[in-house]
């Protein structure tokens, strides 16, 4: 899929040396075509890794993209530089006018907080709110999938004993949900948290629909019945190496930390990790490029 960003961004170098079509700026106005509007809120500290594992995600389809990536204006992180986030993201007030056609809301390391200590936590809200009319769908992962719930749907999350961290098996439920086209019976699914959504206010919320769990780990792929609002309570776009980098990095600082499950061969650190998780990424998201936002979209907004 040709996904179009500013020409000197430098996720699209990144893209361009693992042989995936990024289009500039310069040739993207000679297509005489209605390109989709994808916003991705970028909650995540390191916002660059961020840009390439979900521009990654959103190339298997032959749609062209325009993404725009914002930030949050009442929280501004310090592992980005200032420079970047002025060069190649908006705020919430810059884009409020606008029309979407799919709208990203990351995960963010603040899951152990209540969602309303969290410093962007109104801003977060208007956002959630104003994609209700201004997003024809919005894909949410991980704590952005548990903001979601609990803002959407009154879902409340819960502390685990033990933080879930590694890849994990799922059992596929619904399949003749366009979802879950191209998905195995099973499939495998990266997870970095220390909470759960609350099993069964889940089950008793008759607008949202449950179609990929586990026993040990309950939901990882929920929609609402509309198809408005995806949920995603994994990490189906990281890299191969990014719970490896999280495991060292928490080593190097002392932070308590469990070997990652299921994860190096033979868990053993310095082996190159298993990837096993991409078949599913790259079916997840271009299912809900195509059929939960552009065969949904209006081709003017109105």
């Amino acid at each position: 899929m040709p996904v179009k960003v500013q020409n000197n961004l430098p996720a699209k170098k990144v893209m361009e040396k693992e042989n995936i079509f990024m289009m500039d700026e310069t040739r993207s106005m000679i297509q005489d075509i209605r390109p989709l509007q994808i916003a991705v809120l970028n909650l995540m500290p390191l916002k660059e890794d961020t840009e390439i594992q979900l521009l990654r995600s959103l190339s298997n389809t032959p749609l062209q993209i325009n993404i725009t990536f914002i930030t949050t204006a009442s929280y501004i992180g310090k592992n980005t530089p200032a420079s970047h986030l002025n060069e190649f993201y908006k705020t919430f007030k810059e884009v409020k006018d606008r029309k979407f056609d799919g709208l990203v809301i990351t995960g963010a390391p603040v899951e152990q907080m209540e969602f309303e200590e969290v410093r962007y936590w109104e801003e977060l809200k208007q956002i959630m709110e104003w994609s209700k009319t201004n997003v024809t769908s919005t894909f949410h992962i991980c704590w952005g999938a548990q903001a979601g719930l609990y803002y959407h749907y009154g879902i409340h999350k819960h502390l685990l004993q033990d933080k879930v961290f590694g890849i994990y098996e799922f059992q596929v439920h619904h399949r003749k949900e366009p979802l879950l086209r191209g998905f195995d019976d099973v499939f495998f699914a990266p997870h970095s948290r220390y909470t759960y959504m609350d099993h069964e206010e889940i089950a008793d919320c008759d607008r949202l629909r449950v179609l990929a769990d586990s026993k040990q780990l309950g939901e990882c792929i929920i929609i609402s019945k509309d198809g408005k609002q995806i949920f995603v309570l994994g990490h189906l776009e990281y890299d191969r190496l990014t719970l490896d980098a999280e495991y060292k990095r928490d080593l190097e600082k002392n932070i308590p930390i469990e070997l990652p499950v299921n994860y190096y061969p033979e868990d053993d650190c310095s082996k190159r990790p298993l990837l096993r998780w991409r078949g599913a990424s790259n079916a997840i998201y271009s299912n809900w490029v195509n059929y939960y936002v552009y065969q949904e979209t209006p081709y003017e907004w109105e």
